[in-house]
């Protein structure tokens, strides 16, 4: 028991060196203004006892003077009595933040609470070590600090500048620091604009930090505790109450910045008045009350813009003229002037327009050498924009348009006496089809007041009949001719009048045509000419003061639509073989203009065999062979074109595979304009016309036959094809034999696969064969044909037959003739395997093995039972038969 007590003892002691309790307190000396609520904080650490710790406080005014017990967490009656009121009341309170932490906290401070506080934990520890108090000194002093604000104005005009003016000051007894900040109310929400302190620093609010980046907002510091806040180019959403916060901090041991007092105030409320409600803009021209003009052609048409705004001089306008709403000079906000008038052609020509700034708000329009185009309806627009950036970013800020305001309009009168005229539109050439030439002409009488220098120009529509073209009728404009005489074609048919297949023209001074050199169907329709009357203005140029439309002429045709009648003619009979066939073709078109045509030559051996091509000819004259045709044979056949619509086809050297029907396919194509691709107008077919003819030529058979029909695996298999011939036989040399060999397999099928084959010139080609054996053939004779497979294999066993093509040089056309195609029956070969054969051989060694071993094994024993296992040398035995005896 002794020796435990003496561990247990050595272990508190060991414990108490390792660990010794901690009080601390909030960093000092604290600074604080009188009637400010003040928080001490205390924790203590490394302690022992219970988790939970007890505190006390204590004050005293001097360092060494009388301390007054204030408050503990254990004793409610530790408190001094001159204490109890305060404490009652909550002013002076304790408060447990944690087991080891807790808070002396004093609701509004007074000068007299002013000393140093300690804070005491009583022990729990087994062992006393470190400390158990901890002090801090407290500074009270007056509330010094004053905010002075500036009212604000009540309204301001969008893009004007306020200035929010906050006086912040204290009167400095121990180090502190000040910080200003504004902030602005829109409702129940307060947003802060911009902070300044307590080391100088700026923090700016997250919606203004942009705008400050942008020198919109700027911070000007003054002297005496002034500080101004400038707000550049306000909008309508810095509306709300304005507030300037000053706040006092102190710097505690630590780097913590402690904030001791603040006070609000009020700069006031500020409403922005929009741009668009001061923004007013008037066109005029030099007399601000008349609102027509009348000027004469030539003349220089002047109209000035007045603008007025609160905020003028904030403000960055666009200034910009429109004539019957459609803009004819710009200034942007940076002064540049933009002409907007049409350069599209002399008939929107316009007179030339200028644009200058002559004051404040005021802008001058000029227009010099005024036409007819110029009258109409004339107003100045402005957009006026306030840039979001501050005056420090040298206009290169963000902008925002605050309004747009239009004028007025002004009347604007170009007296001009116009000349008078009489339209006559007919047709001077009518198609009587489709592709044919169609021309009208418009013939301008009676002209009256046309001025000296005067000239005419015109311009043609067309509108589309029902259900040909666009449905509903639409008028398409086809082009124009202006007074000097400038074609100016329309998109529709631009391409039309650029090749000539559509031209417009002027004939006389008083005659303008149009013709179409190849008409569509879509081209049937009704035709305007419109012509107009040009002068010449101050400025040389040629001007349009006049126009007038003539009646509306029809156009249209019967639309037949193109036929071919094609007829072929026997020029040349083949009436044997070897003679030259020729035909001819003609084309007899019907509802179709000039065209190209393109032949296809086509045979069939019957009225059911299908149709092959043996030549084409192109509508550009490039003839192609067919696939029908043979190549050896292209030289003797040729297709071309003997007349306007005629074309003539020859064979020459007929054979009797050449029998059968003929004919011509004629396709005509036509071109809409020279250059552009065939397109196809209609297609015909011609009669047929039949080769026929009798060849006595030779006839043949064919046969083929096997010495043996099974061979074993590896031997040589031999089948003959063998050919006769009957008739009038034709010499040796004069006939030759393509034969082929195919094979059916024994088991894979019923489709004959190819072997081997020999043509006409004796060239051999094998097949692709799986096998491992190979084949041959062999030209016995004239007539016979012999198939070799060496080294046969299981896979060669089947069916075998073949196929022979006779041909033979022909006594009536001196040409080398083919005869039909023969196929011969079929042969069967079988591969055996022969079991006996393959196994004698093994079992004869096998026996032959086995009798050797077993006599070679039988002498062995017989020689060692002679002469390793006998006794060689004898003992006789002794005469004393007891000591024998004995030893036995």
């Amino acid at each position: 028991m002794d020796i435990n007590l003496f561990t247990f003892a050595f272990g508190l002691l060991i414990l108490g060196e390792c660990s010794a309790r901690v009080v601390r307190v909030s960093p000092g000396p604290l600074i604080r203004v009188e009637s400010q609520p003040v928080s001490i904080k205390c924790d203590v650490r490394d302690y022992g006892g219970p988790r939970e710790q007890d505190f006390e406080w204590e004050m005293s005014r001097e360092m060494n003077g009388p301390k007054i017990k204030i408050i503990s967490t254990f004793d409610a009656s530790y408190s001094d009595s001159t204490l109890s009121k305060r404490i009652a009341s909550g002013d002076i309170s304790v408060v447990r933040l944690k087991d080891n932490e807790a808070e002396l906290k004093i609701a509004e401070v007074k000068s007299q609470d002013a000393g140093f506080y300690w804070c005491h934990t009583p022990s729990t520890d087994l062992v006393i070590s470190g400390n158990y108090v901890a002090q801090v000194q407290l500074t009270v002093i007056p509330n010094t600090l004053k905010v002075s604000p500036k009212a604000l104005p009540p309204v301001v005009p969008e893009g004007s500048d306020i200035t929010l003016s906050c006086n912040v000051t204290r009167e400095l007894t121990h180090p502190t620091y000040l910080s200003v900040t504004w902030s602005v109310k829109k409702g129940a929400t307060s947003e802060q604009i911009l902070t300044f302190g307590p080391q100088g620093e700026v923090v700016t609010g997250t919606k203004f930090a942009r705008r400050y980046a942008d020198g919109g907002i700027r911070l000007v510091p003054g002297t005496n505790g002034l500080f101004e806040l400038v707000i550049s180019r306000v909008m309508t959403s810095d509306e709300g109450i304005y507030e300037c916060n000053g706040t006092e901090w102190t710097h505690e041991t630590g780097g913590k910045w402690v904030k001791i007092v603040e006070s609000t105030k009020e700069l006031g409320t500020v409403a922005v008045t929009p741009t668009g409600h001061s923004l007013s803009v008037k066109a005029s021209s030099s007399s601000p009350f008349s609102t027509s003009l009348l000027h004469s052609p030539g003349d220089t048409l002047a109209l000035l813009c007045f603008v007025a705004a609160d905020n003028l001089p904030a403000l960055t306008l666009e200034v910009a003229w429109l004539a019957d709403g459609r803009e004819i000079i710009t200034m942007d906000r940076s002064g540049v002037v933009i002409s907007n008038a049409s350069s599209t052609g002399a008939q929107e020509k316009r007179g030339e327009a200028s644009l200058e700034r002559t004051g404040a708000g005021e802008y001058r329009l000029g227009v010099r050498g005024v036409s007819g185009q110029d009258g109409g309806l004339y107003t100045c627009r402005i957009r006026a924009f306030i840039e979001k950036g501050g005056r420090s970013t040298g206009g290169g800020g963000r902008w925002h348009m605050a309004a747009e305001k239009t004028s007025s309009p002004v009347t604007v009168k170009i007296s001009e006496i116009k000349p008078n005229f009489t339209l006559n539109l007919e047709a001077t050439v009518i198609p009587q089809m489709t592709a044919e030439p169609t021309e009208l002409s418009c013939h301008v009488t009676n002209i009256t007041q046309l001025p000296p220098g005067g000239r005419l120009g015109v311009s043609w529509e067309h509108i589309t009949l029902p259900g040909i073209g666009d449905n509903p009728q639409t008028s398409h404009p086809i082009g124009s001719l202006d007074g000097n005489g400038n074609l100016l074609p329309e998109s529709m048919y631009g391409d039309r009048l650029k090749s000539g297949v559509l031209s417009l023209s002027r004939v006389q001074p008083n005659t303008f045509k149009l013709r179409f050199l190849r008409s569509q169907e879509v081209d049937m329709g009704q035709y305007v000419c419109i012509v107009s009357s040009w002068s010449v203005n101050g400025q040389g140029d040629m001007v349009k003061t006049s126009e007038q439309k003539s009646a509306a002429l029809t156009v249209r045709w019967d639309t037949k639509r193109p036929a071919l009648n094609v007829v072929a003619k026997r020029t040349r009979e083949a009436s044997v073989g070897g003679a030259t066939f020729e035909m001819t073709c003609t084309v007899v078109p019907e509802n179709l203009g000039e065209a190209g045509y393109s032949v296809l030559i086509q045979t069939q051996e019957s009225m059911d065999s299908t149709v092959r091509t043996i030549m084409t000819l192109s509508p550009d004259y490039v003839v192609q062979h067919g696939g029908a045709t043979d190549p050896n044979r292209r030289d003797g056949l040729v297709l071309t074109k003997s007349g306007p619509a005629e074309f003539r086809f020859r064979l020459a050297g007929v054979q009797v595979s050449d029998r059968g029907y003929y004919w011509c396919d004629i396709t005509a194509w036509t071109k809409q304009q020279p250059g552009q691709t065939w397109t196809k107008a209609t297609s015909s077919k011609s009669n047929k016309i039949r080769i026929d003819f009798e060849e006595n030529g030779p006839s043949f058979n064919i046969a083929i036959h096997s010495d043996i029909s099974s061979v074993y695996p590896w031997e040589t298999a031999k089948m003959e094809c063998s050919l006769s011939v009957s008739g009038s036989s034709p010499k040796t040399d004069d006939l030759v034999y393509e034969v082929r060999w195919f094979f059916t397999r024994l088991r894979g099928g019923h489709a004959a696969v190819p072997v081997a084959g020999i043509d006409r010139f004796g060239i051999v080609e094998k097949a692709n064969r799986n096998s491992s054996s190979d084949v041959s053939i062999e030209r016995k004779n004239t007539h016979t044909y012999v198939l070799h497979i060496f080294g046969t294999q299981d896979s060669d066993s089947g069916e075998y037959h073949c196929i022979a093509t006779p041909w033979y040089l022909s006594a009536s056309t001196g040409a080398w003739t083919e005869a039909g195609e023969l196929t011969s029956g079929r042969v069967f070969l079988t591969v055996k395997f022969a079991v006996w054969d393959s196994l004698k051989m093994p079992l004869l060694y096998g026996v032959s093995a086995s009798l050797g071993v077993g006599l070679f094994s039988l002498i062995l024993g017989l020689v060692c039972a002679q002469c390793c296992c006998r006794n060689m040398a004898h003992t006789p035995r002794s005469g004393n038969k007891l000591m024998d005896l004995e030893m036995d």
